[in-house]
């Protein structure tokens, strides 16, 4: 982290009346930034801080300011439900906590507020808190970012400032950024990958990003996006780099189809965070959508890989950054060395050489990584043959009449779907949909049956995680019923 605000001290010297950060409201050049990280770092006085905030300057202002004091931050991602809040803020065991939106926090915590304290134009609030002291952190741990979990609660992982400013310089050179570059982040900062990508590289790079609140850009809640919102925004900071998760892809891709435009600044688009077909991809280069796919994990401290103009290969997620060593194991599992975690927050440090990622993947003759599915998500039907739901997943929202998609057939003679449509699209159209996916995929692959989703799978409602990727088990338990009719109609498939 050091080199990372060595930079912006750097920047602040011999440009310092360049733009640095945007938002809705302020503008801070590179001279200013620098002095608003020295103050607000004199005022913090916390160990171990937590942040519940906006997309905004402010958040990396304090963000930064508490990398210059070598505290611990401990972001809260905006979607995470209540319980999840509480859980994490017991878990982490912060000594501070720094809020805009101190109503939900004095309910949730008992806590009183102090402050109020002036960054960047925004009105925080302080939360001290008085902590166990309790569970000793990995070397130079400077910040811990909460995953949403595969299962149960939220994990904490635990990363240093050696291998965040790997990355980050990492990232930057595959981007190719610039000091003229101008970023937009449209995903919450607590992310770790726009935490990195829309903060720290800009920012290393000398270029301006832009941090509007997510309410701007069209958000609401952890899923809801209003497309006119998210298109006008883009057009309002006119980016030429921004980071989406495939369904923010998916939504672009069908507004341009519609005649929305795109600002013809944008020069990289890069998507990850969960898996995005290459049929989706194929779409949106055709429409000229300047976008590049990617791969990574938090315990790899975000990214791994990336496709990037010289090095691209559609149906891949590039070849692997310099920061890493990728191989693939012999049962296909995607094993990663190099920067990594150090370690889960109550665990045991990471010791290893290599992390296994849960993914399966392979290589191509060019070095071009291919993620395959997941290892624990992979299901045999009952006819043995072996199939991951994300390839038949991609396949089907890959037509614009489907949104999302989430596919079962572990053990059972035939796979079946529980599909959110598209809001314009009627039965008719999704089964032309369903068709069409199907005459791209194997026989055993197919989908026989599938019933409409009551609602889109969000982190909301508890069917899908923050990054956007499905929670499979949630999924299945809230649609046992439905599932259990679609296999019984359809118990003597044969898929050979």
């Amino acid at each position: 982290m050091q080199r990372i605000l060595q930079r912006v001290a750097d920047h602040a010297r011999l440009r310092g009346a360049q733009t640095a950060l945007v938002d809705d409201a302020t503008e801070l050049d590179y001279a200013t930034l620098q002095q608003a990280i020295v103050a607000v770092a004199d005022a913090l006085d916390g160990k171990r801080v937590a942040l519940l905030l906006d997309n905004s300057c402010a958040w990396a202002v304090v963000d930064l300011a508490l990398a210059q004091r070598e505290a611990v931050c401990v972001p809260i991602p905006p979607f995470f439900t209540d319980a999840q809040l509480l859980h994490l803020i017991g878990d982490a065991d912060p000594d501070l906590v720094v809020s805009d939106q101190p109503a939900r926090l004095q309910a949730l915590t008992g806590l009183a507020a102090a402050g109020p304290l002036e960054v960047a134009g925004r009105t925080l609030f302080l939360f001290r808190r008085s902590s166990r002291g309790t569970g000793e952190l990995p070397p130079d741990t400077r910040k811990i970012t909460y995953t949403s979990g595969t299962t149960g609660q939220p994990k904490g992982v635990c990363l240093s400032g050696h291998a965040i400013a790997q990355v980050t310089l990492a990232l930057a050179h595959a981007a190719d950024a610039s000091a003229t570059d101008r970023s937009l982040s449209l995903l919450p900062l607590s992310t770790l990958l726009e935490n990195i990508g829309g903060v720290y590289a800009p920012l290393f790079s000398g270029s301006r990003a832009a941090l509007p609140s997510l309410a701007t850009c069209g958000f609401s809640g952890s899923s809801s996006v209003k497309p006119e919102l998210l298109i006008a925004a883009l057009h309002r900071y006119a980016p030429t780099a921004t980071i989406l998760v495939p369904q923010l892809l998916k939504l672009l891709v069908e507004s341009v189809a519609a005649g929305a435009g795109l600002p013809g600044t944008l020069r990289f688009m890069a998507v990850g965070g969960a898996p995005c077909a290459a049929t989706l991809i194929d779409r949106a280069r055709k429409l000229g959508f300047p976008v590049y796919e990617g791969y990574g994990l938090s315990e790899a401290v975000s990214v791994v890989s990336l496709n990037r103009p010289g090095s691209d290969r559609v149906g891949s997620v590039g070849r692997p950054l310099p920061h890493v060593r990728v191989r693939i194991a012999d049962d296909g599992e995607i094993m990663v060395a190099g920067e990594l975690f150090g370690g889960y927050l109550g665990g045991e440090p990471f010791t290893r050489i290599e992390w296994p990622t849960g993914d399966l993947g392979r290589f191509d003759e060019d070095g071009y990584l291919h993620v395959v599915g997941r290892k624990k998500t992979a299901f045999a039907t009952a006819f043995g043959r072996n199939v991951a739901p994300e390839w038949v997943e991609g396949e089907l929202t890959s037509s614009a009449a489907i949104m999302q998609a989430a596919v079962f057939g572990e053990g059972r003679a035939s796979n079946v779907a529980v599909i959110v449509p598209h809001p314009a699209a009627d039965r008719n159209l999704i089964e032309h949909a369903v068709a069409a996916a199907n005459a791209r995929l194997p026989d055993y692959a197919r989908v026989r049956a599938w019933c409409p989703a009551e609602a889109a799978f969000s982190a909301a409602n508890g069917l899908a995680r923050g990054s956007g990727s499905l929670d499979r088990e949630a999924i299945a338990r809230h649609y046992t019923t439905a599932l259990e009719a679609l296999h019984a109609a359809h118990a003597h498939c044969v898929d050979l």
